[in-house]
């Protein structure tokens, strides 16, 4: 049986990098006594497969994770026993089996992510930076340069050295949609920590075309002539999306724009019953 599993990352556990996390999840799997299935061959691991690694310092209540079960068990079960086993900062919230078939697999069908991000107080750029914001967007392009290295290669395939390379990419096609948004700090805190305006943005996201919100966010600090404090802000993942046609199986030719998107958390079946 494959399941799918969502689970929010935040306070201290968002200072926990992807790897450390992996390990902390198995370590809940073992605990929970939940019936995991292991690779075959002479060192067995987890089969799992995480939708998409969450940076360090970003919050989330849309993270993913597939596992295999030998032993099924249901929905309310497997959340109660991974919840009882969990830390503060990671909490469980669905547990729902997914057809088979490689094509079903999260990692493979991410292709966007919904973000909410803001200053921290005292460090909000002057004036209204959340109009200045949607202004920005109004660009018809928006070029980022980014340093990469590559590895150079000797004959014979083995690799010689690295080397540095100026990269420029073309960042607007990947910005799906944004709006800025006001929060009431009384109401509705926002998950970071940050209070007041914020913008609510949707991004390319997965293996073919992915686009951080750090990068649009360093990106905009230097289009408006501001210092450049990547702590100075927050982010906070809502949830990871894919497009209707390839949660379906079909294959559309329409640019990545003009899908409609869905939750991954709406893929799937809740387990009631054994």
């Amino acid at each position: 049986m494959k399941i799918r599993i969502r689970f929010s990352k935040q306070g201290e556990m968002r200072f926990i990098g992807h790897l450390d996390f992996m390990r902390f999840f198995q370590k809940v799997i073992r605990r929970a006594g939940i019936d995991i299935r292991f690779s075959e061959g002479i060192s067995p691991h987890m089969v799992m497969s995480f939708a998409s690694p969450l940076g360090v310092g970003v919050t989330s209540e849309g993270e993913y994770v597939d596992i295999e079960l030998n032993t099924p068990v249901t929905t309310q079960e497997g959340l109660c026993r991974l919840n009882a086993c969990s830390v503060d900062g990671v909490r469980f919230l669905d547990f729902r089996e997914i057809p088979e078939g490689k094509g079903q697999k999260a990692m493979s069908l991410v292709a966007a992510a919904d973000y909410e991000v803001g200053y921290l107080p005292g460090h909000e750029p002057c004036g209204s930076w959340t109009e200045q914001f949607m202004r920005f967007l109004e660009q018809d392009r928006i070029i980022v340069t980014r340093e990469k290295k590559k590895a150079q290669k000797k004959a014979g395939g083995r690799k010689a050295s690295d080397i540095d390379i100026t990269q420029t990419l073309d960042i607007r096609p990947l910005i799906f949609h944004a709006e800025a948004m006001q929060r009431d700090p009384e109401i509705d805190p926002f998950q970071a920590g940050c209070t007041g305006p914020f913008i609510r943005v949707r991004l390319s996201s997965g293996s073919a075309a992915n686009l951080r919100p750090d990068l649009v966010m360093k990106t905009f600090t230097e289009w408006i002539g501001a210092a450049d404090h990547s702590s100075a802000f927050r982010i906070h993942r809502l949830d990871l999306l894919c497009r209707k046609e390839s949660a379906s199986g079909s294959d559309s030719r329409l640019p990545a724009e003009n899908h409609d998107f869905i939750s991954l958390g709406d893929l799937g079946e809740q387990i009631t019953s054994l």
